[in-house]
């Protein structure tokens, strides 16, 4: 089933005027930059998204000549980059703003035409649009065609155009299939299909993107028509779920997936939240052919409904959490379960020491940790942090969660915190650990057990350890680091600027001038609302 109409070449522009057929680039940026890490080759092209797909496909609907590039960090984008482009759109996370900017300004001095969407879109507009002719909000059809009849530049500032909220529709996996073909055939092992059954998210995280996006189910039709492709079409085939909240409505779900696939016939990826996660259900994404499963447990005092341990805090909740946990690893074999350290609820080693003892406790799960970071407007949170000028102007190319935590900590100096985050890193990634994890998952065969040696000791694992081991010195060493930490200081240390020049190479030269900096409080400046209430409590507590 297609949602969309059949592919008719557009005959006037909205203004009237013959609309001729647009040479356009589409470029998913799945890396911030070039790369030859281990994790890199093994997972990037797996990470690539589904909208940048979503408007390939809606151009070339629209009678279009379409480039398709996913950028995984291996490229040579020197050579991979189309000559002559009427109008190039890029999609991208944060972490790879500067990298988005680098090439908008390229495209723009060849006399094209840029636009951007993505998170950092959503997140950053008053920063992306000094960058991008068009900068998108919420996407669907119609904006996309509005930008394909101006088509034109919009500079010093560029348009910032959005939909009311999500699309009611996407194109399925059947009409993005020429796009994901060729973003996996730069997967060398594991091959995962994106997919995706709905948008938004019903749970309410302080933190995240999602929480003010209503829930709702894409078309099951669609759902059960690319399944049933991809039976056709790929040898045992691996699907990864994009859903911020996998099977929030489970049965209608899994009587869709149930329908159209027989029993073990498609390995399939989920993140899910742990209260959805019952035996019974466990028991029918086992059937279904489930084999990973991305929980969140995100805090031990905070969002219990999330975890399904209500108001168990402490070590109450982590008992709890660990015995769910390895009740989960009995059905589905591979588990990562997803921290957020640094929030404001925590205090002292505590936190750190119960993540430790859930280790202990979980030896088959493995740990994913991010640092609080206030990515702009992605949530309501972020203006308290603001508004009490905690939110510090790091590089976007260090907003991944991981090299760079923008949020000065409620209840640690800078040193404890990284004292913490290293002392956990490091049990977490040690060799005994990795050997108990790898032991852990022994009935679950070689692919799970090798993959999270494989994280460990490459940049997931050791080089964080590393990296926030180099953090710690800084702020010892490094004259620039301490004003900029503890926002006496706006200026950039040159320690991100140099790292920056090195990772982005030759496309360094492209970089616009300014497009290092950001005002952290642009969000703030650019709003009158007031808190909502539980929010305000929040920020108010002492």
């Amino acid at each position: 089933m297609n949602p969309g109409p059949t592919c008719q070449p557009p005959t006037k522009s909205a203004k009237g005027n013959p609309l001729s057929k647009l040479k356009i680039c589409v470029i998913d940026l799945a890396a911030k930059a070039p790369t030859k890490a281990l994790y890199a080759r093994v997972m990037h092209a797996n990470l690539a998204s589904i909208m940048p797909q979503v408007i390939a496909h809606w151009c070339q609907l629209e009678g279009h000549d379409v480039q398709f590039i996913c950028f995984t960090g291996l490229e040579d984008l020197n050579r991979e980059l189309p000559g002559d482009t009427d109008l190039v759109f890029i999609g991208g996370f944060t972490q790879a703003a500067q990298l988005a900017y680098a090439l908008s300004n390229l495209f723009r001095a060849k006399a094209g035409v840029t636009g951007f969407g993505g998170p950092h879109a959503r997140c950053f507009p008053e920063d992306a649009v000094k960058y991008f002719d068009y900068v998108l909000g919420f996407t669907n059809r119609d904006i996309v065609r509005a930008v394909l009849e101006d088509c034109q530049p919009h500079r010093p500032v560029g348009q910032q155009l959005a939909a009311e909220g999500q699309p009611q529709a996407l194109p399925g996996v059947r009409d993005r299939w020429k796009y994901i073909e060729a973003t996996l055939k730069k997967a060398p092992l594991l091959k995962i299909v994106p997919m995706i059954g709905s948008l938004g998210c019903p749970y309410t995280c302080s933190f995240c993107i999602d929480a003010t996006v209503p829930y709702q189910p894409l078309d099951y039709d669609i759902m059960k028509d690319d399944l049933k492709f991809l039976l056709k079409t790929i040898k045992r085939p691996r699907v990864g779920w994009h859903d911020p909240n996998f099977g929030v409505r489970f049965n209608e779900t899994l009587d869709a997936i149930e329908e159209v696939v027989p029993h073990d016939s498609i390995d399939f990826i989920g993140e899910s939240s742990l209260s959805l996660l019952n035996e019974a259900h466990l028991q029918r994404l086992q059937k279904v052919g489930f084999k990973a499963i991305l929980p969140g447990v995100e805090s031990w005092y905070d969002m219990g409904n999330k975890s399904k341990t209500g108001s168990k805090t402490g070590l109450e909740k982590v008992r709890r959490v660990s015995e769910h946990v390895n009740q989960i690893l009995d059905y589905i074999p591979y588990v990562q379960t997803n921290f957020v350290l640094g929030l404001d609820c925590d205090e002292g080693s505590e936190p750190f020491e119960l993540t430790k003892e859930f280790i202990r406790l979980t030896p088959g799960a493995f740990p994913g940790y991010s640092l609080l970071s206030a990515f702009g407007r992605a949530s309501v949170l972020n203006l308290g942090y603001q508004r009490e000028n905690r939110v510090l102007p790091f590089p976007f190319h260090f907003l991944d969660n991981n090299q760079a935590m923008n949020v000065i900590p409620k209840n640690y100096t800078w040193r404890e915190f990284y004292g913490h985050l290293i002392d956990l890193t490091s049990t977490s990634f040690s060799w005994s650990e990795i050997g108990r994890r790898f032991k852990a998952n022994r009935k679950a065969g070689p692919i799970p057990q090798w993959m999270n040696v494989v994280r460990a000791v490459s940049s997931e694992g050791f080089g964080r350890i590393k990296y926030h081991k180099e953090m710690l010195r800084r702020l010892d060493t490094d004259p620039q680091f301490e004003p900029f930490f503890t926002g006496k200081s706006r200026r950039v240390p040159d320690f991100y600027t140099g790292r920056v020049r090195s990772e982005l190479g030759s496309l360094w030269e492209w970089l616009p001038e300014g497009a290092m900096e950001h005002d952290p409080n642009a969000y703030l400046k650019t709003t009158d609302a007031p808190l909502p209430k539980a929010v305000a409590e929040v920020v108010a507590t002492p």
